[in-house]
């Protein structure tokens, strides 16, 4: 058995495959052979079966978790033990299209304020203000984090790909702040209890989670809540989709156009049945339609996402664009004199 994993993760890393999706990999087949108690290469297309059967009966598998399982033993049966046959009539669950759920911008800067400590504020305004996964935050280097030019550089993200990811000026604040505090040591900026590896997961999970409590947040809002709701508070800010796209770093548009039916800002712009609006009175002829001067009235404006900021009308690019973590977004080329001239100087 373990000669097959050996093989298998061999097989991953000769394709470049993420440590996510290695590790995921080879715990679906250890799972596979623990339930059968019975090496991998003796199993067939009936053991394979009963095994997700039985991870959706007693476990109640999702679908997009069955995907993972199903993805694996293909490569197991298909690439490493070349034996096709076994996973070849399997198919992939149809994915379910459910809404994320989106916080408002009060809830983040309620779970900001509920942060117990500064690491754990990082995090968070990292989450939202810069759109990173919890991946992504956890394997920050001191050079990632470019204050000249306002970004950060986000190495290996989803999928092996690099982008930049915009620098509000309250996060870099924070990250100095906490940088002053701890002078973490090791390569990454937020060390686990061994210097040489990021902190975990789920000491991450679990403080957001502490956050959330304090914030009087409930499920199901978790860490990647935060990157929902800053793709989803740029597009209602009038950001262009394609820029958003940059920013998330996402491949495929489509990944991106979800977010379009997030946004809340079209529903409130449209009429509702319920609230019919009285038809404006038709002008008999020679007179003039009442003027908006001489009425002393005007039509209410929507008021803007962020306390201070109008919504932008233009497209923005990718370094530029406006940060709904903070009301007004410095321009990332111009550094401010107390910010560090080095290009990768810690925060």
């Amino acid at each position: 058995m373990h000669e097959i994993v050996h093989r298998m993760e061999l097989e991953l890393k000769l394709r470049n495959r993420s440590d996510n999706t290695i590790d995921a990999y080879l715990r679906f087949v250890r799972a596979l052979q623990r339930f059968h108690e019975r090496p991998l290469d003796e199993l067939g297309e009936a053991e394979v079966r009963a095994f997700l059967e039985y991870m959706l009966t007693e476990h109640k598998l999702q679908p997009r978790s069955l995907t993972g399982y199903i993805a694996a033993f293909e490569f197991l049966y298909a690439t490493v033990l070349r034996r096709p046959e076994v996973t070849a009539t399997l198919a992939f669950p149809k994915k379910t299209k459910r809404l994320p759920r989106i916080l408002s911008h009060s809830e983040v800067l309620a779970l900001i304020d509920s942060a117990e400590t500064l690491r754990t504020r990082a995090y968070i305004m990292l989450g939202y203000g810069s759109g990173l996964r919890m991946s992504e935050v956890r394997h920050l280097q001191p050079q990632d984090i470019d204050s000249r030019r306002g970004v950060i550089v986000v190495r290996g993200g989803k999928g092996n790909k690099d982008r930049i990811a915009p620098l509000p000026e309250r996060t870099l604040a924070t990250l100095r702040e906490y940088w002053r505090e701890t002078r973490p040591q090791g390569p990454w900026l937020f060390p686990g209890v061994d210097p040489s590896k990021p902190m975990s997961k789920h000491a991450i999970g679990d403080r957001f989670n502490r956050a959330r409590f304090l914030a009087g947040l409930s499920a199901p809002v978790r860490f990647h809540s935060l990157r929902h709701a800053f793709a989803t508070h740029l597009l209602e800010a009038g950001v262009d989709i394609l820029a958003i796209q940059a920013l998330l770093g996402h491949s495929n548009l489509q990944t991106s156009l979800v977010y379009l039916r997030t946004r809340a800002d079209h529903l409130l712009a449209v009429g509702n049945p319920l609230e019919p609006t009285s038809p404006s009175p038709v002008p008999s002829p020679g007179s003039s339609a009442p003027s908006t001067a001489s009425t002393g009235s005007s039509t209410p404006s929507r008021p803007s996402l962020a306390p201070g900021r109008s919504s932008p009308t233009s497209a923005a690019t990718p370094t530029g664009s406006p940060s709904p973590i903070t009301a007004s977004s410095p321009s990332p080329t111009t550094p401010s004199p107390s910010r560090p001239g080095t290009v990768g100087a810690p925060p």
